[in-house]
């Protein structure tokens, strides 16, 4: 039998889980990571009409939506930071748990608004944490291998999410508004219990913590930089469409009942899902990344366009069946590059970065769209997303053609 230390170098090498008897640890990191995105998006299909139902305007809505990226813009770079000093990811997991039941008790407690801004500012601090599950997962792949390593994880992040989702409008047709609220305490505070259990990865050359002087050096890099404000357009249309006021058209609009909505979530999700895994494997290495990017977003800016025009609910399905498969092209491989010429010891800093700034977009696109459905009707705001995805493929095109 080989000795730790030498299965632990080969597997390395190869991009393959640390060694065989972590696959217990690896299992259970993927469990934590499915019920962390469950709990966060278990209302998020019926939050839209929620709030409406609580008596809020457009413009308000999108203040509440987008408050949860306000917050992670505040909170995540600064959570890599401490995260890579005290060479630690799992309390920030732990963290992650609470913070994501204490969103969905808050939007239980009735009279004010205020609450609901709570919830969604809560599940931003849930959100913020995400940084230390990636730097964890990507400790058991090469460095070399960071792309693969982030589409696994993106898989992971579109799976949580779609069985959240997929729950949310039966829950809510069948047991009324409070229950995907309900039902995402129970699963967080499942997901607490188990992250306890959590094993950090160990292995390599014991490095010396992030400082504050490093991190000047780790945010100049250009590609990170490229990737980051690619990111920020990619989520401007993400948080107005399909988390954001989709949803609320299909209910308004197209009669869509909690249920209806249900397929809504399914047609965007599995598409998104099938991409984010693919996506950095297979259509990337064959196209090219530029390549990849450029269809992504130019495909996602039609479909985004289109959503205002949708005749009946078959129609936007057909909608978001394609914005997902879009989408699931271009945020795996943003989420990939966003690392890839970073070293292992700076990566949580580089990510929380990373994610600091795409926030801007989870909260300026909704906050944009809301504004502008108060004033001009909810079809503007899908027009200003796929404004959005139409300037990154542009991006894209230039970034392409002189690359740094």
């Amino acid at each position: 039998m080989q000795p730790q230390s030498t299965l632990r170098t080969e597997t390395l090498q190869t991009g393959r889980p640390l060694v065989e008897a972590r696959q217990a640890d690896h299992i259970l990191f993927v469990a934590v990571t499915l019920l962390y995105w469950t709990t966060m998006y278990i209302y998020v299909p019926i939050l839209s009409p929620y709030l409406e139902y609580r008596g809020l305007s457009l413009q308000a809505i999108g203040l509440v939506l987008g408050s949860y990226g306000f917050i992670q813009l505040l909170c995540r770079f600064p959570l890599g930071i401490w995260s890579d000093r005290l060479r630690r990811r799992k309390p920030f997991i732990l963290l992650g748990m609470a913070s994501g039941a204490l969103s969905c008790l808050l939007f239980l407690l009735p009279d004010s608004w205020l609450w609901t801004l709570a919830g969604r500012a809560a599940a931003g601090i849930c959100a913020s944490t995400w940084v230390a599950f990636t730097v964890l997962y990507a400790g058991y792949y090469a460095e070399t291998h960071a792309v693969r390593a982030m589409s696994n994880i993106s898989f992971m992040i579109v799976a949580g999410q779609l069985i959240g989702m997929g729950f949310s409008g039966w829950l809510a047709e069948d047991f009324g508004w409070n229950a995907p609220f309900i039902a995402g305490i129970a699963v967080a505070s499942i997901g607490f219990i188990a992250a306890c259990f959590i094993k950090e990865p160990k292995g390599g050359v014991a490095r010396a913590p992030m400082t504050f002087a490093d991190v000047g050096a780790v945010v100049r890099d250009s590609m990170l930089l490229k990737a980051s404000l690619l990111s920020v357009l990619g989520h401007c249309v993400l948080f107005i469409t399909m988390f954001g006021f989709t949803p609320l058209k299909a209910v308004n609009d197209l009669g869509a009942s909690n249920d209806e909505l249900t397929w809504i979530v399914f047609a965007f999700m599995i598409p998104h899902a099938f991409a984010s895994l693919y996506s950095g494997k297979w259509v990337a290495p064959k196209f090219g990344v530029w390549n990849t990017l450029i269809f992504g977003f130019a495909l996602s800016g039609i479909c985004t366009a289109a959503i205002a025009w949708s005749p009946s609910l078959p129609a936007m399905m057909a909608t978001q069946a394609l914005n997902g498969l879009a989408q699931g092209l271009y945020l795996p491989l943003l989420l990939g590059a966003a690392i890839r010429n970073v070293p292992g010891p700076k990566r949580a800093t580089a990510m929380g970065f990373y994610q600091a700034v795409y926030s801007a977009g989870m909260f300026g696109g909704p906050y944009l769209a809301g504004f502008l459905n108060d004033a001009w009707g909810i079809d503007s705001g899908f027009r200003c997303g796929a404004a959005f995805a139409f300037i990154a493929a542009v991006l894209c095109l230039m970034w392409r053609k002189r690359p740094a």
